[in-house]
């Protein structure tokens, strides 16, 4: 068998939900060449010092570049795409500047106020292909991106590390923050095309990057109890033993959420954690 920590998370039917990176906005910062092992090691030092920034300011950088196309020796603008992904402020914002120089005057405003630039209206689709940190990525998503990049498939972006690379091919969809995994390009296309309709595609889905992992778990739980689409739809509050979410019509759930630590699928060996929601019901209080 095939070895790789994809595959063997497949095999052991690895669980998807609540696995998502914790990020309620981003910055993803065109990138021409390899990727650094870390964001935060890129060879440039205007890069390193905004990664830093970003950091602080609670944003999670991404570098990204188009599929199939290194770009190695390249010059021109660069583009950086800012986003929000909490539901009723999700959306994305996109700079265009002559270079990394320009970088320390990009604003990083807080959660929910205006971002600078032009706004993006179609979402974006951000494969990782991280080959540096996994070859699952750099197999499955480089393969992936390339495959959605010939059927023409707009604004799909090749991306450095999201996390879960067992999961590959990985990605990330924004303005809404969602991730996914386990994709092929049919699944890949439906996803991106329920985003432009303002609509979350639940299967294969790892959870919303705006939630901690409990909540990713908890939105998912009350999505499949209840077949709810709308990505501005809930919103999720943690709580001691899981979340507590709610719908824009009123409606609330609390969710038991269980996590114990399980061996990754992957060498050398580590421990990592698996979430399940037990229960999925109103609390007490509104029944």
């Amino acid at each position: 068998m095939d070895g790789r920590c994809a595959v063997l998370a497949r095999v052991a039917d690895e669980p998807l939900a609540g696995t998502a990176p914790v990020a309620p906005r981003w910055v993803c910062l065109e990138h021409r060449g390899a990727w650094p092992r870390e964001v935060a090691e890129h060879p440039d030092p205007a890069v390193r010092a905004f990664v830093a920034r970003a950091g602080a300011a609670g944003w999670r950088v991404l570098l990204i570049r188009r599929p199939g196309r290194r770009g190695d020796g390249a010059s021109g603008p660069t583009r950086v795409y800012l986003t929000h992904t909490a539901p009723q402020v999700a959306r994305t914002a996109r700079l265009t500047i002559a270079g990394p120089s320009e970088l320390a005057d990009v604003p990083l405003p807080e959660r929910g106020a205006p971002l600078p630039g032009a706004p993006v209206r179609d979402p974006l689709l951000l494969v990782c292909t991280h080959g540096r940190r996994d070859r699952c990525c750099a197999l499955d998503g480089r393969a992936l991106a390339v495959a959605l990049a010939g059927t023409g498939e707009p604004d799909v972006w090749e991306c450095s590390h999201l996390g879960g690379h067992r999961f590959a091919p990985t990605a990330l969809v924004l303005p809404t923050g969602y991730v996914y995994g386990r994709l092929d390009a049919a699944t890949a296309v439906a996803v991106r095309k329920a985003a432009g309709a303002g609509e979350v595609e639940t299967a294969l889905c790892r959870g919303r990057s705006t939630w901690s992992p409990a909540g990713q778990v908890a939105e998912l739980a009350v999505r499949a109890a209840t077949g709810l689409r709308d990505a501005d739809a809930l919103e999720v509050a943690d709580t001691a033993g899981g979340a507590v979410v709610d719908s824009r019509d009123g409606r609330r759930w609390a969710v038991e959420v269980h996590s114990d630590e399980v061996p990754a699928q992957r060498p050398p060996p580590v421990v990592g954690r698996r979430y399940r929601s037990r229960r999925c019901a109103p609390p007490p209080s509104v029944r």
